[in-house]
């Protein structure tokens, strides 16, 4: 296929602060964040803010002059996004009169891309460019290497908090690392990022940005993955119909310009029964189409009908959604000015764009269907067995629907309906097997909550056809209980629950019995997941038993609280504060350790600077970054550091440390090697890693237990002499002690859920709506998800016999 990529036609000295066009100021930006971001409540504002300044490198290589952009989620839900672009202007803008750079920071709608000469095509989802994420962020770190040199500069809200300058100098070539925190008086619900849903949009960016490397790496997890497609979206077409049978065995591509339209198309059909096409206008995602998927779709018809009726492979016509069954394709246009239904660019209404796409897909469908007739004869005969089909499940979805209307009044001896008539308040729990539907009918709220159970593992839906699948009673009795029909005549207006809850045992048929009900939302009620209605219940995570009282807790931080609170209060630990001995207990020895415990999470994200032991000193001992300027602040750090390492981890007293300059920040760097089980690594301080979040984080910790108490320290335990107890050498030390304490006189066992609880049991733990733990199902990653659902409930052995073998080892806590 074509590469497609629009370029500039503007040289690399035209970007400068003169093609730097300024609008109008921030005003009003941080009081409606929705009309520049998006919504600011559910989670789709804070990814947006990641894309805009994606979208500013993704422009870079559209203009010819960026192929690698990186992203990294840090452990705060701060992110970095740089690029090896020119680099933002840093000269001073004309009639602004202060650097370019600072003028795209901090005044909306600045920057190259609203001059045309700059940037002909752009995909910023709003254009309001990165002022706006600056804005709405509480802090934003700014570093450009351009001509040499690297600046930097940092704000606060939206505003400069410091000056921009010159820090150092490089031999690299040109590039901008923004590093920003999302404003947390701004974004109040959804405070994290999605590592999911943030790879399925950069993934999308590189198949449509053929030779761009798109790189993200999730420190919370240590989850990384790189994107790179040379095939540009045709490649994206072959990966989504991976591990699926295809009936064309080539992807059928073509490239074209009409009317100063750039029409992309790739497509494929599989042997499955779902439709899939994916549309993108300037690299965004169009998630309800628009124009280009009329044109598309009309052409597609009339080029497939035209063409078999020439050759006389039928005699009547074949229907759109016949032939669009089992179709992957993914459309990509490129429009110097679009319109769009909504601003978050969900439709395409540009009606001169139907005409484009549906002119080249005539041409180029029509021409591919001629020179490729066994390809043509099979995509012909696959849609007339689906018109076939279509008329079956017509007749059966007729039969399902005349029967949910005659048996409406008998379901409650299989759906024990709830009272409340309101779909938002309802709630439908589906159930595995009688006997448990017996406990959840008893243990429920009848006012709002509804349980329907299952009779055994209910039919994969991943390998049967849709005639097939609503002739299964356990499906038909599903779908009627949903209320909104299924295929065509679905409306989800009618849902009559806003929360349908899977509740299976923690065994292996409840796991198989929930994936087969995911499968089957996935593949028929999509919008289900889009619209936050699935959710899975959780058990409690552990049971606890002290003599004949019992309690469960719902995960590991529940733990934690329940045995501090159990032995804190009842323990003193004595220290030193200011010099003078002092003494903690209650909720204060429960902060300080929970403060410990937080300091050792820390020291373990360092661990992939070097050896964390050797980084993590350095923030206990209260190095800045700035402090790395001064050879004589790093040196005089080094010395205290030593100490602190002797003490602690004796071996590690005599590293003897290299200092080195770091010329693009105009800092100094220590290296050190040390030996952790037997393997060596060298331990990096430098000005990057000490301005990480995870440092800045322990260093902040490590303040915090010092100005609380200090060591040598004693552990006074109920019962112990006032002089008596353990002595413990650091605060770690007392975290052990203490919890080890706690969990005295208690059995505690991992909770293996539903099957082994009564009915109050299953209420109080899963049910109560104040008590209870559910994980709401949302796929962020359609890509990922719809191939894991083809592995696993498909048809080929091999490919899912290779996922279990590369996941098993990383499974943790399996207890079915």
């Amino acid at each position: 296929m074509a590469d497609t990529t629009v370029r500039s036609e503007t040289s690399e000295s035209d970007y400068n602060a003169d093609s730097i066009t300024v609008l109008k100021g921030l005003e009003g930006v941080r009081k409606r964040p929705g009309m520049y971001i998006g919504d600011t409540d559910d989670g789709t504002g804070l990814h947006h803010m990641v894309y805009e300044v994606v979208d500013n490198a993704v422009d870079e290589h559209l203009a010819g002059h960026c192929d690698h952009i990186d992203v990294t989620i840090h452990i705060d839900d701060s992110v970095t996004v740089s690029d090896n672009g020119r680099g933002i202007p840093v000269d001073m803008h004309p009639t602004e009169k202060v650097p370019a750079a600072q003028i795209v920071m901090t005044a909306l709608h600045a920057g190259a891309k609203f001059s045309q000469d700059s940037y002909k095509v752009s995909g910023g989802l709003h254009g309001v460019g990165v002022s706006a994420v600056n804005a709405l962020s509480d802090w934003l770190k700014l570093e450009i290497r351009r001509d040499g040199k690297v600046y930097y500069q940092e704000y606060e809200r939206g505003a400069p908090a410091t000056e921009f300058k010159a820090i150092g100098v490089t031999d690299r070539r040109g590039g901008t690392k923004i590093t920003f925190h999302p404003d947390s008086t701004i974004f109040k619900n959804v405070t994290q990022f999605s590592y999911e849903q943030l790879s399925q949009k950069l993934r999308e960016l590189a198949y449509l940005n053929s030779g761009l490397t798109i790189a993200i790496r999730d420190e919370r997890t240590d989850r990384h993955q790189e994107f790179l497609f040379a095939g540009g979206i045709a490649s994206f077409v072959a990966d989504l119909n991976t591990n699926k049978t295809v009936i064309n065995s080539e992807v059928i591509a073509f490239s074209d310009v009409r009317d100063g339209i750039t029409v992309d198309i790739a497509m494929q059909w599989n042997d499955g029964y779902s439709e899939q096409v994916t549309c993108f206008t300037n690299t965004i995602k169009n998630r309800d189409g628009g124009t280009h998927l009329t044109g598309f779709r009309q052409a597609l018809t009339r080029s497939c009908n035209t063409y078999a009726t020439n050759t006389k492979l039928l005699k009547d016509s074949l229907g759109g959604e016949d032939l669009r069954e089992g179709l992957i394709a993914v459309i990509s246009v490129k429009v110097p000015d679009p319109k769009y239904s909504n601003q978050a660019k969900d439709k395409l209404v540009s009606s001169e764009v139907a005409t484009a796409v549906s002119a080249v897909v005539t041409e180029k469908l029509q021409q591919y269907l001629e020179r490729h007739p066994k390809d043509a004869k099979q995509i012909i005969g696959k849609a007339s067995l689906a018109a076939k089909a279509r008329e079956a499940a017509r007749k059966a979805r007729e039969m399902v629907q005349r029967k949910g209307a005659l048996e409406m009044t008998s379901l409650p001896g299989k759906l024990a309906d709830c009272q409340e008539r309101d779909p938002s308040k309802c709630e439908l729990f589906i159930v595995e097997g009688e006997s448990a539907g017996g406990s959840a009918k008893q243990g429920r709220d009848r006012a709002f909550q509804a349980i329907l159970p299952l009779r055994g593992k209910i039919l994969n839906v991943e390998k049967a056809r849709f005639d097939k699948m609503l002739a299964s009673q356990e499906i038909a009795t599903l779908i009627t209980a949903l209320g909104t029909s299924v295929g065509d005549e679905k409306d989800f207006d009618k849902l009559r629950y806003h929360r349908i809850i899977v509740m299976t045992d923690a065994d292996v048929d409840g796991s198989h019995i929930r994936t087969l009900l995911l499968t089957f939302f996935f593949r028929h009620f999509n919008e289900l997941f889009e619209r936050g209605h699935i959710y899975i219940a959780q058990p409690p995570l552990y049971k606890i038993k002290k003599g004949k009282t019992e309690l469960y807790l719902k995960n590991e931080q529940a733990l934690e609280d329940y045995l501090l609170a159990a032995v804190c209060h009842d323990t003193r630990v004595v220290g030193q504060r200011g010099g003078v001995e002092a003494t903690i207990t209650g909720d204060e020895l429960a902060a300080f350790i929970r403060l410990v415990n937080q300091s050792r999470k820390m020291r373990l994200q360092l661990d992939k600077h070097g050896d964390g032991r050797v980084s993590g000193a350095f923030a206990e001992v209260g190095l800045k970054p700035d402090d790395l300027r001064d050879q004589a602040k790093l040196e005089d750090a080094i010395v205290r550091v030593k100490a602190e390492l002797t003490a602690r981890h004796g071996e590690l007293g005599g590293l003897e440390f290299e200092l080195r300059q770091d010329p693009e920040h105009g800092t100094w760097t220590a290296r050190a090697p040390s030996g952790l089980y037997g393997v060596r690594r060298e331990t990096i301080i430098s000005f990057e890693v000490a301005s990480s979040p995870e440092y800045h984080e322990l260093r902040r910790f490590m303040s915090d237990l010092r100005k609380a108490l200090e060591g040598p320290f004693r552990v006074i335990a109920k019962g112990d002499a006032d002089d008596g107890g353990a002595t413990a050498g650091s605060a770690d030390e007392v975290a052990i002690i203490v919890e080890e304490l706690g969990r005295k006189g208690l059995q505690i066992q991992r909770y293996k859920g539903l099957g082994e609880m009564n009915a109050e049991q299953l209420w109080e733990t899963t049910m109560d709506p104040e008590q209870r733990n559910l994980l709401q199902v949302r796929v962020d990653d359609v890509v990922e998800a719809d191939q894991i659902f083809t592995v696993l409930m498909g048809d080929l052995v091999e490919p899912r016999r290779e996922f279990i073998e590369d996941n098993a080892l990383n499974v943790r806590n399996l207890d079915v």
